[in-house]
């Protein structure tokens, strides 16, 4: 199998006090995390506990109340005007976003298009490559997957597990320096659930920076290297798996362990 070289290198994530508000409600207060080059980082929770807004605010989906998001330095989203963040133009946050992955629980793959055009469709729309070259690096990105003999099939005619495989070739092919994924398995039928963690272990293994929202507990003990408990809005303990799940130091990460182990 020809494994296509990703030439991106691996992104720094760093998110400075996230404030997020839908109304009265305060959906992230006042966090801090910062992710390393190469790191995976995996973040539990209870429903509610403002994963998921997290997981947006750092590619700029979700606007940030107060706080900022940068990736190897550069804001996210904003510039600095003085004191002041101002909001960058929707066509350059776009261009940022291009270097940002992004799977999500629905699989959001282009119905009418082939699993092989699912893929090919963003470099050529940015420019970054021709529509032959985008074609044949889909190609290697399906095989990657494991879905190369289904380069030619709708994702009417795919499983689930094979449509989230396709969306995570589909988030590989601009080369991002990191990868988010918002519960990827959590809309799956248990038995799919297995192929689509294995293709994110093997982007674990290959050095790219892979921020994991996720229920699935063995997965983070095997894959991550930080473990990133958050609740109520705020991050409550973060560690190693060893730290965070084996010997958690605060009483709501052991109790939520205790419901899900």
């Amino acid at each position: 199998m020809t494994t296509p070289t990703l030439t991106t290198t691996a992104a720094a994530v760093e998110v400075h006090g996230a404030h997020k508000w839908y109304g009265a409600h305060r959906v992230l207060d006042g966090v801090d995390l910062t992710v390393q080059p190469g790191q995976v980082a995996v973040i539990l929770g209870p429903s509610g506990s403002g994963k998921s807004t997290l997981l947006r605010a750092i590619n700029h989906l979700e606007k940030l109340d107060v706080g900022h998001v940068s990736i190897n330095g550069e804001l996210i989203g904003v510039r600095r005007h003085g004191e002041r963040l101002k909001e960058l133009s929707e066509r350059a946050i776009l261009a940022q976003r291009s270097g940002i992955g992004f799977v999500f629980q629905q699989f959001n793959l282009f119905p009418h298009l082939t699993a092989i055009d699912n893929v090919a469709a963003a470099p050529v729309a940015t420019g970054r490559a021709g529509k032959d070259e985008a074609r044949a690096q889909a190609r290697e990105l399906l095989e990657r997957v494991g879905l190369g003999d289904k380069a030619d099939a709708y994702p009417r005619q795919l499983s689930g597990g094979q449509q989230q495989r396709v969306a995570i070739a589909r988030a590989l092919a601009l080369r991002p320096g990191v990868i988010l994924f918002d519960e990827p398995t959590s809309a799956l039928d248990p038995e799919l659930v297995g192929e689509v963690l294995s293709a994110i272990k093997d982007l674990a293994s290959s050095g790219t920076t892979l921020i994991v929202v996720t229920h699935e507990i063995g997965f983070a003990r095997e894959v991550a290297d930080l473990v990133v408990f958050l609740d109520g809005g705020r991050i409550v303990e973060q560690g190693t798996p060893a730290e965070v799940l084996d010997n958690p130091r605060h009483p709501r990460t052991r109790e939520f362990l205790s419901k899900v182990l």
